[in-house]
């Protein structure tokens, strides 16, 4: 884990927002093609701009009880107040229901896929979910919100199975797997796709699993002794996420690996399993926190929970509908799906 991740967090406590002083990341300098929109975009610097939807939102969320297990330590995030909920479905199952199609576009190219909403609910996509099939196994790079009847649409992606391109089936599943923290915040940065693949391989030797003859990033979740460890990591604390839970803040042993919050408890039930495994992955041999350490990590949690309600980012749009509010938070990057006046999906890693 780099420095900068194991910053995330350290001396938010004090509620400062210095750290948006820092220079703008690489890719913000530039022009950059947002992938999943039809046309080049000006993609502006993390800062200047203000969400009262995400601050609202932010400022509303509350530091709960914590959970340990296994090298995994959990804060529950809770609501101080409720508001409607989205009826939304998750890319599992859009797909498992039919509604959802993936496919590589006419010509196929590595950056870009097509998907299509064809049921009459929103469907959810998140960043870091990985898509498995096509001519190589790829990763989302950012949240999308797909409405009802979409029509086909472009969307942005990156490989995680660098030795394949063939057709092995022609759309894409998920099967619930999901890029660990550490690949997730790489997204973030909008890295090109050789740091992507470094990613993967460096998670691969993390983790002591052997080599896949293609790259792929799936190798991880399918080892033996991965799956043993996920499996147990589930059993003791898939079934503890409490049910008025919008969401949750990990840390490996006392190493920070994210922030994930969503607009209802429902959806966080429902996408709680597939976010643990990944964690899961990441704390893998890791020894667990010290007791005595707890109400520190609860206070750091706090604060960044509070300086993420006053943060200046950048709000831009995607292939989906709402817009994604981008923003750095101390050492740590963040972006929140807006729509409708509710963070639907938020993410500091």
């Amino acid at each position: 884990m780099d420095n900068n991740r194991r910053q995330f967090l350290l001396g938010c406590a004090a509620g400062t927002l210095g750290a948006m002083t820092a220079p703008a990341p690489a890719w913000a300098e530039g022009r950059l093609r947002v992938l999943g929109g039809p046309v080049d975009v000006e993609r502006p610097a993390l800062g200047g701009q203000v969400s009262p939807d995400f601050q609202r939102w932010m400022g509303a969320a509350r530091v709960g009880q914590a959970a340990a297990h296994s090298g995994l330590l959990v804060f529950w995030l809770y609501p101080k107040e409720q508001i409607p909920a989205l009826e939304v479905a998750t890319l599992d199952e859009a797909r498992k229901s039919g509604a959802l199609l993936i496919t590589e576009r006419d010509q196929a190219t590595v950056p870009e896929l097509v998907v299509e909403n064809r049921g009459k609910t929103h469907i959810l996509l998140l960043a870091g979910e990985i898509l498995i099939g096509g001519k190589q196994n790829r990763v989302l790079r950012e949240d999308i919100l797909l409405p009802p009847w979409s029509g086909p649409r472009a969307i942005g992606v990156f490989c995680v199975e660098q030795g394949r391109w063939n057709e092995g089936r022609k759309d894409f599943e998920s099967k619930g797997r999901f890029a660990q923290p550490a690949l997730r915040s790489k997204l973030m940065e909008r890295p090109d796709q050789g740091r992507v693949w470094d990613s993967v391989a460096k998670s691969a030797r993390a983790a002591e699993v052997p080599a896949s003859p293609t790259g792929s990033y799936q190798a991880i979740y399918e080892d033996g002794k991965v799956q043993a460890h996920l499996s147990e990591v589930e059993r003791g604390l898939t079934s503890r996420a409490p049910a008025s839970a919008l969401g949750a803040v990990v840390f490996a042993g006392t190493s920070p690996l994210g922030l994930d919050l969503f607009h209802a408890p429902s959806l966080f039930g429902r996408e709680w399993p597939k976010l643990l495994r990944a964690h899961a992955v990441e704390a893998y041999r890791c020894p667990p926190a010290p007791d005595t350490l707890e109400s520190k990590l609860r206070a750091q949690v706090e604060g960044t929970v509070a300086q993420a309600a006053k943060v200046e980012g950048a709000l831009r749009g995607n292939a989906g509908v709402g817009q994604l509010f981008e923003f750095r938070v101390a050492a740590g990057r963040g972006a929140a799906l807006l729509f409708e006046g509710r963070a639907v999906h938020t993410a500091i890693l």
